[in-house]
C-alpha cells in the first residue's frame, strides 16, 4: 500500500507539472507565432500599399529649402509628394525601422484576372528564381486565400488598382520562422529536463512526504495485531465458560447466543490479524511449485453441496494440470474466499461458475455468480477493508467485509492482479491474474 501510495503521489505531481508546463509552452509558443505573423501582415500592408516595394524616405532639412542628405537628423517627414518619389507618411513611420527596408526579402508576381502571368520581381531576394517564384504564386492562386503561409514565406493577395488582375507579394520569414522553431525545441527540451529533475526530486523526497502517513499506519497495523492477541484469550475464556454452563444448565438460548457471538468475534479477531500480517512490509510469501488445478477443484468440490441445498447450481471448467509456484495455503484460502462470496451472495435459484485457464505464463482464475442487483458504483469498493454491498449489515448472511480485502492482498503478495466487473447490473464476475512461477 505504501508503494503505491508514493507510486501515485510521484505521478499525480509529474503530470500536473507536465500540464502546467506544456501550457506555459503552448502560450508561449502561440504568442511568439502571432508575433511573427502580426509583423509580416504589417510589412505585406505597406509593401501593397506602395505597388510591392517599400516607399523612400524623403526629409527636408531645417530650413526646408532641401532635402536632407543621408545621415542628417530630418525635422520632418512631408506629406506631399515630392517629384516622382512616393513619401512614406507619419502613419508608416512608426511601423517599421529606417533597416526595414534593408534586412526584408520579398518578391512579387502580378497575374491577371485569369490567372496568367503578367510580371515578375525577385530582385529584392536571392533564394528564390523566377521558376520558383512563379511556382508559389500559381498554389497561392490555386488555392483562393488572401492571406496565408507558402513554405517559409508570407503571402498577401491584393488587388490592383486597375482591377485587372492580383499583385501577390511573397515575404520571407525563414529567419524568424527558424528562431521560432528554436525556440519551441528549446522549450521542449528545457521541459523535459525539468520534469526529469523534478521526478528525481520526487523519487527521493517522496518517502519523506509520506513517513507521517507510513507511521501512522504502521502504528495502525501493530495496534490490531496486539489487540487482536490480547481478544484472543477472554473470547476463549468466554466460549469454554459458556460450554461448561451449558454442561450444567443444559441448553438455553442466552449461552448459544454467547458462544455464536464469541465465535463469531475470535473469527473477525482472526482475520484482522491475518490481514495485517499478510501486510506487513518486507515480509516474503513462502513459494512452492503445487498442482494449482487440482486445489481448485477440490474447494470446488467442498461448496458442491452448499450450493445445492441453497438450490444454486455451481459449475466448473477447470484446466488441467496447471501447476503453479505460490503459497499453496494462501491460494487455497483465496479460492475458498470467491466461492464462499459467490454462493453467499448469489439470488435463490443462481448459477455460480467458476473457470481456471492457463495462457502462456499466467493463470487466470474467475468466479461468476448471479445476484438480485449490484451497481457498478460498488465495484471499486468491493475489495476495501469492512465493505459490504449490503447496506444493512445483515448479519445473517455471515461476512465482515474482510474476505475480498484479504483476497486482494494474497493475489498483490503473488504479484497478481484482481478485479472486479458486471455486465448487467445482476451478475458479479471477479477474475484474478497471477504469474506461474
Amino acid at each position: 500500500m505504501i508503494k503505491k501510495l508514493r507510486r501515485k503521489l510521484v505521478i499525480t505531481s509529474m503530470v500536473s507539472l507536465l500540464l502546467v508546463l506544456l501550457v506555459i509552452e503552448g502560450i508561449v509558443g502561440v504568442l511568439s507565432y502571432r508575433k511573427i505573423v502580426t509583423d509580416a501582415d504589417r510589412i505585406l500592408n505597406i509593401l501593397e500599399q506602395n505597388d510591392g516595394k517599400f516607399p523612400e524616405m524623403v526629409y527636408k532639412d531645417k530650413n526646408g529649402d532641401k532635402f536632407a542628405e543621408p545621415g542628417e537628423i530630418p525635422e520632418e517627414i512631408p506629406v506631399e509628394n515630392p517629384g516622382d518619389k512616393k513619401p512614406m507618411g507619419r502613419d508608416f513611420a512608426g511601423k517599421l525601422s529606417a533597416e526595414m527596408p534593408y534586412e526584408s526579402r520579398f518578391f512579387s508576381i502580378v497575374l491577371n484576372a485569369d490567372g496568367g502571368l503578367v510580371t515578375v520581381d525577385t530582385g529584392k531576394i536571392a533564394s528564390v528564381d523566377t521558376s520558383t517564384a512563379i511556382e508559389y504564386a500559381e498554389t497561392v492562386w490555386n488555392k483562393g486565400k488572401h492571406r496565408g503561409f507558402m513554405k517559409e514565406c508570407r503571402y498577401l493577395v491584393c488587388e490592383l488598382e486597375s482591377g485587372s488582375g492580383v499583385r501577390i507579394i511573397f515575404l520571407d520569414r525563414s529567419r524568424e520562422l527558424s528562431n521560432f522553431n528554436s525556440l519551441i525545441i528549446t522549450g521542449l527540451g528545457v521541459t523535459a529536463l525539468g520534469l526529469a529533475a523534478v521526478f528525481v526530486l520526487m523519487v527521493l523526497l517522496s518517502a519523506r512526504i509520506t513517513k507521517p502517513f507510513v507511521e501512522n499506519y504502521e502504528k495502525q497495523k501493530q495496534f490490531i495485531t496486539d489487540a487482536g492477541h490480547e481478544l484472543k484469550t477472554p473470547l476463549a475464556i468466554i466460549d469454554a465458560d459458556a460450554e461448561v454452563l451449558e454442561m450444567d444448565l443444559g441448553e438455553n438460548e442466552w449461552l448459544s447466543d454467547i458462544q455464536s457471538q464469541s465465535r463469531r468475534l475470535a473469527g473477525l479477531t482472526n482475520d484482522l490479524i491475518l490481514l495485517s500480517r499478510m501486510e506487513e512490509s518486507g515480509k516474503e510469501t513462502v513459494m512452492v511449485e503445487f498442482p494449482f488445478s487440482d486445489m481448485v477443484e477440490e474447494t470446488v468440490n467442498t461448496f458442491q453441496a452448499l450450493a445445492m441445498t441453497q438450490n444454486k447450481t455451481l459449475v466448473s471448467e477447470i484446466a488441467p494440470m496447471v501447476s503453479m509456484c505460490g503459497d499453496g495455503k494462501a491460494l487455497n484460502r483465496l479460492v475458498t474466499i470467491l466461492l464462499d462470496n459467490a454462493v453467499k451472495y448469489s439470488e435463490e435459484g443462481g448459477r455460480i461458475q467458476v473457470r481456471l485457464e492457463k495462457e502462456k505464463k499466467r493463470i487466470h482464475l474467475s468466479v461468476y455468480n448471479t445476484a438480485e442487483f449490484i451497481s457498478r458504483d460498488h465495484l471499486d469498493h468491493l475489495f476495501d477493508r469492512f465493505y459490504r454491498t449490503d447496506s444493512s449489515r445483515n448479519s445473517q448472511t455471515g461476512g465482515y467485509g474482510l474476505g475480498l480485502s484479504i483476497a486482494a492482498a494474497t493475489v498483490e503478495a503473488h504479484k497478481g492482479k484482481i478485479t472486479a466487473s458486471t455486465e448487467d447490473e445482476k451478475s458479479l464476475l471477479i477474475t484474478v491474474t497471477l504469474p506461474v512461477g
